[in-house]
Formats: C-alpha cells, structure tokens, sequence
C-alpha cells in the first residue's frame, strides 16, 4: 500500500505540474483549474489513497461499478462526477450518489434526471455534452448532443426542478472536422460556453480534457480536466 501511495503521489505531482505549466503558458492561475480523477477500474482503496493525498473530486462511468464505491466512501468528503453514456433505467441510483452529472445529452434523460433528483431531495449539477461531430439535431458517436441542440437543452436543464445547470463538457472527436484538433475543438466548446453563460450567468463550468490532451484544454480555456490513465497507470484489461 506504501509503494502504491507513493506511485499516486508521484503521479499526481506530474499531472499537477503539466497543469500549472499549461496555466503559465496560457497566463491562467492555477486555481481556475479543477483536477477531476477519472477512477473508473480501479479499487476503492485507490480513492481512499487519492483521498489522502489531497484528491476531492472523482469521476465514474459505470452506475454498477460507481454505486458501491461511493457507498463505501461515505465518509470521505468526496465531489462524485458521473461522466458516463448514461441510460434512464439507471437513473434512480446515479442520483442517489453523484453531484455532478457531465453527459446530459437528451430530453429524456432530463426529465428522468429531475424525477429522481425531486425523489431523493438531493440537487443536481448537470453539464450538457456537446458532440463536435455531431449533423444538426444528431447525436455523436461518443454521445452527447449537436451544437444545434445546446440551448433547447440548457433551457430544460435550468427549468427542471432538482435540477442546477452547470455549464458543458466535451470529449475530444474521433471523426468529423475536429478530429485530430483537441485544442481547436476545446476553443469552439469554450465558444459555446460563452453563449450559454449570456442566459445562464452561473453555468461557467467547462470540462474537457483528458490524460493525453489535458494541456490543450487548459489552454482553451476549459475550468476542469478529467484525468485517468495518467494518476492511476494504465487500466486493466477488462474480460
């Protein structure tokens, strides 16, 4: 367990240090970058770990890998990201847990993600995805809605009870003009944030970025970066 912590540690120290030197380079302050640790794979004694060496905020893609860890991390004063392709039959238990859910995608999922936030008396956060390969009124092969469908969607987020409007997230493309371009198509996410936050002052939060391309999304502009692989080594092969 010491070597392990030791390993986390010096992980983390690099990710930190690729962030602050992102920061500079973009003449951003540091603190205006949110460190999310994408633990999805990995134990919760990891988190434990991660807990301890400063990490608050965590991220999961897999309600049935995702429920039980944050059961069993009940006492530790953790921000549980959800930022998945998530189906509305999962719902109910990702609102039992997570305070930020970064793939809202669609009007189903909304009304879904109200109903339950209403029935557990909890608020929350969501951040519509937008699919920078996406045709107009469609949806993009690693989820998330068309730039087209942002508004309609950021309305029915902000007008749902139990509901908090956040922001948008991305991920980088694999197809389409922005394929191969992370920071371009960072810049255009931040493009869209900016629009959104003439209506919606207080949906400032812009995630993007991951492990292998966290620099360009600071230096676009994003507020928070997911990162895995990087803090926590390469995932095990599942199957």
């Amino acid at each position: 367990m010491t070597d392990r912590r030791t390993e986390l540690a010096g992980n983390l120290a690099t990710v930190e240090h690729r962030i602050a030197s992102a920061c500079a380079s973009a003449g951003r302050r540091r603190q205006d970058v949110t460190l999310i640790v994408v633990t999805k794979t990995y134990p919760v004694s990891d988190i434990r770990l991660l807990h301890e060496l400063g990490v608050r905020q965590v991220a999961e893609n897999r309600d049935q890998e995702a429920a039980p860890k944050a059961a069993e991390c009940e006492d530790l004063s953790l921000t549980w990201h959800f930022v998945g392709q998530l189906q509305t039959n999962k719902v109910r238990s990702v609102a039992s847990y997570a305070d930020v859910v970064q793939a809202v995608d669609r009007p189903k999922l909304v009304s879904a993600l109200s109903a339950a936030a209403v029935r557990t008396e909890r608020e929350l956060g969501c951040l519509i995805q937008v699919a920078l390969d996406a045709e107009s009124g469609g949806r993009g092969a690693r989820g998330g809605v068309a730039p087209d469908g942002i508004e309609e969607l950021a309305t029915a987020v902000a007008g749902a009870p139990g509901l908090r409007l956040d922001g948008l997230m991305t991920v980088a493309p694999l197809a389409g003009p922005y394929a191969g371009r992370q920071q371009a198509a960072f810049e255009r996410l931040l493009e869209f944030s900016s629009r959104l936050r003439a209506d919606h002052p207080a949906a400032n939060m812009v995630s993007a970025g991951m492990s292998a391309d966290l620099e360009q999304a600071v230096m676009a502009g994003a507020t928070h970066v997911r990162v895995g692989t990087a803090v926590l080594g390469d995932r095990p092969r599942l199957g």
